[in-house]
């Protein structure tokens, strides 16, 4: 039996004219908090808008409460005047902004000091259950040597002030500056991830749970692994098949091992993915070296093809990776819409919030 799982989607609002970032999140949560099973809330910026989907089981259940939010967010976004755009970064921010206004973001904020401004970034995050901490920290040393494919296949960031960066996820880099970020290290059992969690405590702005800011990390609220490595999407569709490809690679680590190499050079083969996304090489999650990004994403197909179960999932796994095939990864589209012009892109945004593309 396939585990439980949840999607939760990170979106940012923008200016129609100049994509700026504008702070309408609070009004935005007000007028769609009750709409729906799941959560809306804020995030850190008060640009910022987070969907938290219910406990899902299936594929056709998750398409449903994904695009059914992102429908509702689009038209309350049309009603306003303003874009919610599903990406990593914001095309631009304004110089003089406030986190939102809670006693926790103002202490990561007073934490993080000068890297606060640039920490307008949005993610997808994918909870899959698990049965208890030691299968989960299993889990967490399998998918160490997939997040680098993972992300390119999610790269969705290209922007940062207005500027093409040259990065397919400038959102992962800026992730570098925590604390903690990126590749979690390697763990012999669930004690020891635990005491590593109590020795962080109160070094850098390890303030809490939710400031480790590794790309795989153990819930303390819920009995899930929680994978953060994803850039926001443009469309609903591809969140729902990256939470798919997720669950099956939890579920390929209860009979299998962890894919490794001689050597870790999985935190460089991450920097690459958000360089470089899907449009050069990747780091073969077996051996190391560097393969076509095309063979990697052919390498995570085969490994996850028998784990996926349902008929849907085959579907939805299948249409995102022809999708990227043909048209690249989100930062890929982002800038051929870009080079059409400003507008085009706030068409892009758009149009792939509210994407009611059949795939069923």
């Amino acid at each position: 039996m396939q585990p439980t799982f949840g999607i939760e989607e990170e979106f940012v609002l923008l200016d129609p004219v100049t994509l700026t970032a504008v702070d309408r999140g609070p009004e935005a949560i007000a007028a769609l908090h009750d709409a729906g099973a799941g959560v809306v809330d804020r995030e850190f910026f008060p640009s910022q808008v987070e969907f938290a989907s219910p406990v899902l089981s299936s594929a056709d259940e998750a398409w449903d409460e994904v695009r059914g939010f992102r429908r509702r967010l689009a038209m309350w976004a049309e009603e306003e005047g303003v874009i919610a755009a599903g990406t990593g970064t914001p095309f631009r921010v304004r110089k003089h902004f406030g986190v939102s206004s809670t006693d926790r973001y103002t202490r990561i904020a007073r934490d993080i000091a000068g890297i606060t401004p640039d920490h307008q970034i949005n993610g997808l995050h994918v909870h899959v259950a698990i049965p208890d901490a030691e299968f989960g920290v299993r889990a967490s040393n399998a998918l160490r040597a997939w997040l680098p494919t993972l992300l390119a296949l999610a790269s969705n960031s290209p922007f940062w002030q207005g500027d093409d960066t040259g990065f397919d996820s400038w959102r992962a880099i800026h992730g570098r500056r925590w604390t903690t970020h990126g590749i979690p290290p390697v763990f012999r059992d669930a004690a020891e991830q635990q005491r590593t969690l109590d020795a962080l405590w109160g070094i850098g702005a390890s303030s809490d749970h939710g400031t480790i800011n590794w790309n795989v990390r153990l819930s303390v609220h819920y009995p899930t692994i929680e994978i953060r490595v994803f850039d926001s999407q443009l469309d609903g569709r591809s969140s729902v098949a990256l939470a798919l490809i997720t669950r099956a690679l939890v579920v390929a680590a209860a009979d299998q091992p962890s894919a490794s190499s001689d050597i870790d050079i999985t935190d460089a083969a991450l920097w690459h993915a958000a360089r470089y996304g899907v449009g050069s090489t990747l780091v073969h999650p077996f051996t190391g070296t560097l393969i076509p990004a095309a063979e990697a994403l052919r390498v995570l197909d085969e490994h996850i093809r028998p784990h996926l179960a349902e008929a849907s999932a085959h579907r939805l796994v299948d249409d995102l990776l022809s999708r990227v095939a043909r048209d690249g990864s989100g930062a890929a589209r982002q800038r051929r819409a870009y080079a059409g012009g400003q507008a085009e892109l706030s068409d892009l945004y758009r149009g792939e919030l509210d994407d009611g593309a059949p795939w069923r």
